[in-house]
């Protein structure tokens, strides 16, 4: 990652100059801010500096005490956290737009099948930690986001290594919900999940997760996504050894209808 991706995002750097500006110019100090705000003195300086995300409360009380008539409080609704992160975003428009999708995921129940008790454990557990109203977005972010499996002209191929079923991620009976949600899912005419089993030996799906669009115009894309930064690309040879790659994952894996025997049988264990 860059230097500028390390940053804070930019809203958050203008509206602190901004509130650093009105506060100098109605002759507030950095202290009688925090006090009225029921801040610290060096989360204001934070905030100011954009390091730190303006709240509501210090623009609204900020924008009483330096005459601002709104135009501070204005600027929260431009503060709220992104949806999706942003090395996602590309990403996400063309999902949005895609007629197949065809997905291998060795370490985590993918977004799409996840049930909200899924993401909210998986939001909750990043580090550094997020504050609710992030959370909150980004799950609601995920859940709209499910509204494309609706649409029965796509079509949605997931494997999915079997450990990550036996591993579950906030306790038994949410493991055994996500596991159900699943099974639900799988029942739709467009979707196809397939578990890869424990024991399968080698297999190009050990070189880590990947999604595979196919566009409307044919064209096909892949995204990878790290711990930080995440890459599409669509160069016709590297997209075609994912594709085959795919293919080979796929024939490994159990077919669709075991695989919603093998899911079935596991949520009984739980």
């Amino acid at each position: 990652m860059g230097e500028a991706d390390s940053q804070p995002p930019m809203s958050w750097r203008y509206c602190g100059d901004q509130l650093k500006l009105w506060r100098q110019r109605a002759g507030v100090s950095r202290e009688k801010l925090a006090e009225e705000a029921g801040y610290g003195y060096e989360a204001i300086k934070s905030i100011e500096q954009g390091r730190r995300r303006p709240s509501l409360r210090v623009l609204q009380v900020a924008d009483q005490m330096c005459g601002a008539d709104g135009l501070l409080e204005a600027a929260h609704k431009y503060l709220q956290p992104e949806r999706f992160v942003s090395y996602s975003q590309d990403f996400m428009r063309h999902e949005a737009e895609a007629i197949v999708m065809s997905s291998y995921e060795p370490l985590l129940i993918p977004g799409l099948l996840q049930t909200e008790e899924t993401m909210r454990a998986l939001f909750q557990g990043y580090w550094p930690p997020r504050d609710d109203e992030e959370t909150e977005s980004l799950v609601a972010a995920r859940l709209e986001r499910q509204g494309l499996l609706a649409n029965r002209t796509r079509v949605f191929n997931f494997v999915i290594a079997e450990l990550v079923l036996r591993q579950p991620l906030d306790g038994g009976e949410k493991h055994k919900r996500q596991l159900l949600h699943m099974v639900e899912q799988g029942k739709r005419r467009n979707v196809s999940i397939q578990v890869m089993p424990f024991g399968g030996g080698a297999h190009p799906g050990l070189d880590g997760p990947f999604v595979l669009l196919e566009m409307p115009d044919h064209d096909r894309l892949v995204y990878e996504e790290g711990q930080q930064s995440g890459v599409l690309y669509a160069e016709p040879d590297k997209v075609h050894v994912v594709a085959q790659r795919y293919v080979v994952i796929a024939q490994r894996a159990r077919d669709h209808s075991a695989s919603m025997r093998f899911i079935e049988e596991l949520a009984e264990e739980w």
